[in-house]
């Protein structure tokens, strides 16, 4: 072979080699772009969700109303779990029920009347914010479940979960859907409960438990009429940027140990109603009250230390704005409990609306 062939064929490789580099190195760059195009386009749909109401939609957040109509509460057949004292004329009982597997126990009272024809109207009773571990299933609202129970209601009232003897962790009504799940499979229980009228469950919620009513009854047909008293029944934009408790509000030790879901985490995830409204309205059942599934009727003290009376009001506004059936009571000088006077005209009021739109 001559020498020039030979620097001919040395050439040839060579540029093999540098072809082979070139082609190595265009293929990782090609990866590299294909890779940061999936990323960005990713970004570009977590940005859009956002913008839409949320990361990974909002209408699939588990606190948006959307969602939690789509969710099954199928409850569970009650058990008698202990048999207290009799009332005056009904029995009363410490029970449980199923909730997303978890035990719930709750206070139940069954008048000792013969059974009505199609069974007794039934009311699932929403206690407001007591310290998980300070809550008891036969203390604190004595006189309310009475008010009902006497006047020929069987009344179920839950013990949310983390609650005295409930299994699982206190969560809160407001960033978790946990209590309302509870809430909407106390609804599936009772209304298999032997004697209860099924097409006749009302509802009766206090100050969070207000809340929860409202919720329900936006999320659930189940529910022929309600009552609240103090609730916490604003927007969500009220209840961050207008929700000033007189006296702080500290989440208990119990509810500090598993990081109880609060509003910040929303907020850092969402934004603030001001920039993200369409997400804050999407988990807000006062948006919803076109659906509610019965009426409803308010009480509410202006002397309330604890919750502003003006939610009440905004809701009775939106309700009447919707031609919804409502009523609504103010106090004037009676406290977050109603106590003393307006307490006895309170519940004569809510007994006397659950016997017209129940019995």
């Amino acid at each position: 072979m001559s020498s020039n062939i030979r620097a001919f064929v040395l050439i040839f490789f060579k540029l093999k080699k540098i072809l082979s580099a070139v082609f190595v190195i265009v293929l990782v760059i090609a990866g590299i772009f294909i890779w940061n195009l999936g990323e960005n386009n990713d970004l570009f749909d977590q940005n859009k969700n956002v913008n839409e109401g949320g990361l990974g939609q909002a209408s699939l957040h588990p606190l948006s109303i959307e969602a939690q109509r789509k969710k099954e509460y199928l409850g569970s057949e009650i058990t008698i779990e202990q048999t207290l004292s009799s009332g005056s004329n009904y029995q009363k009982y410490i029970a449980s029920y199923k909730s997303d597997g978890l035990k719930i126990y709750a206070f139940l009272t069954v008048p000792e009347a013969p059974f009505p024809e199609g069974g007794f109207p039934a009311i699932v009773f929403n206690h407001g914010y007591i310290p998980p571990a300070e809550y008891s299933t036969t203390e604190k609202y004595v006189a309310y479940v009475d008010g009902f129970a006497k006047e020929g209601y069987i009344v179920f009232k839950p013990d949310f979960r983390g609650h005295g003897q409930s299994e699982g962790k206190p969560e809160g009504a407001y960033y978790s859907d946990a209590y309302i799940t509870d809430v909407l499979n106390a609804v599936s229980s009772i209304k298999k409960y032997e004697g209860v009228n099924p097409a006749k469950i009302g509802m009766w919620g206090h100050s969070m438990g207000g809340h929860l009513t409202l919720r329900a009854m936006v999320v659930s047909g189940d529910i022929k009429a309600g009552v609240i008293w103090a609730g916490v029944v604003g927007s969500y934009d009220d209840m961050i940027n207008k929700w000033r408790r007189r006296v702080a509000w500290m989440p208990s030790e119990s509810e500090r140990q598993f990081r109880r879901p609060g509003r910040q985490e929303l907020i850092d995830r969402f934004g603030t109603p001001q920039q993200n409204p369409q997400f804050w309205q999407s988990i807000s059942p006062i948006n919803y009250v076109s659906d509610i599934s019965g009426p409803l009727e308010l009480h509410h003290g202006l002397a309330d230390e604890s919750v502003p009376w003006e939610f009440s009001q905004s809701l009775n506004d939106a309700l009447f704005g919707v031609q919804k059936t409502a009523e609504f009571f103010k106090y004037e000088g009676a406290n977050h409990n109603l106590s003393g006077s307006a307490f006895g005209q309170a519940m004569a009021r809510s007994v006397e609306f659950f016997d017209k739109y129940l019995k």
